[in-house]
């Protein structure tokens, strides 16, 4: 239903449309007609979710610096998930992988050639040289937030050490890109063309997602695409940037009989860091890593 001017605003402001969204949504509107793919009003965040994930994202963030100060070599990647399990629930949030579409554990611990997914194991000991991405995604008065990072077991190789560098940056190129009014494409180009200066490859199957409201929401968020392509990024919009960066080929593959876990087709390692970004209105702001 077409809103008039004097009703209320789509975003429960309480304010009236004219004073609150309609230029804003005047403006996507023109982007549309000019072909663009702009965003649903679903994903646009008001201020009250904001600030309802912004919560979600620092239980998020702490999760991961309560992992960052007890990794270690000799431990196994179960080791790993209790530990996330049991901080989450000390500080009030619920694990959102734990049972999402089957998943069995609180966390993802993805190993050297395992590009994500990565099963928590009992059998499975850190070893000294190993790199790691652990993913935690929490879910905090029913919101959801999401972050990963890289961790080196030890003295790893150097190029092991390059790899994972190289990840994060692709991260910060990426959030260079982010702006209102920009593309999502614009981003995805500019870590796709620095994972491959870097000689690396970026994985295109799977990428970053919308979030906050539910754990994976609209838009597909691909870092292979090209500037001035993609969703058109507007302020509220909330999704991650996890760019999957591969020391060889780009392709993936699947053990047969395990629904989970993607590793390297060629054996390769593989390195991602994931951070969840609001876009604002003069550029972004980083809610958890």
């Amino acid at each position: 239903m077409k809103l008039e001017r004097n009703d209320p605003c789509w975003c429960g402001s309480g304010k009236k449309y004219k004073k609150c969204h309609a230029d804003f949504d005047e403006k996507i509107e023109r982007f549309r007609r000019q072909g663009c793919e702009v965003p649903p009003h679903e994903i646009i965040k008001t201020p009250e979710q904001i600030e309802g994930i912004r919560e979600s994202c620092k239980i998020n963030i702490a999760i991961l610096d309560h992992v960052a100060q007890h990794i270690h070599a000799g431990m196994s990647t179960e080791e790993i998930n209790q530990l996330v399990h049991n901080k989450t629930i000390e500080l009030g949030g619920i694990p959102a992988p734990l049972d999402y579409e089957g998943f069995p554990k609180s966390v993802c611990t993805s190993i050297n050639d395992q590009v994500c997914h990565g099963i928590p194991d009992e059998s499975v000991i850190l070893q000294e040289g190993d790199i790691i991405n652990v993913d935690v995604s929490t879910i905090y008065k029913g919101y959801f937030s999401d972050s990963s990072r890289m961790f080196c077991i030890g003295e790893v190789s150097p190029e092991a050490k390059r790899l994972v560098e190289v990840a994060k940056e692709c991260i910060e190129k990426g959030l260079e890109q982010v702006k209102p009014w920009g593309f999502l494409g614009d981003m995805g180009q500019a870590v796709h063309e620095h994972a491959l200066a870097n000689g690396c490859s970026v994985v295109e199957e799977i990428g970053g997602h919308g979030v906050g409201l539910e754990f994976h929401e609209e838009p597909f968020v691909s870092y292979v695409s090209h500037r001035g392509e993609e969703m058109l990024m507007v302020p509220g919009m909330v999704f991650t940037i996890e760019p999957m960066v591969n020391a060889g080929s780009p392709d993936v593959v699947m053990m047969e009989g395990d629904d989970w876990i993607v590793y390297t087709a060629d054996g390769s390692l593989s390195a991602q860091w994931e951070v969840t970004v609001l876009v604002t209105e003069d550029g972004y702001e980083i809610l958890a890593y």
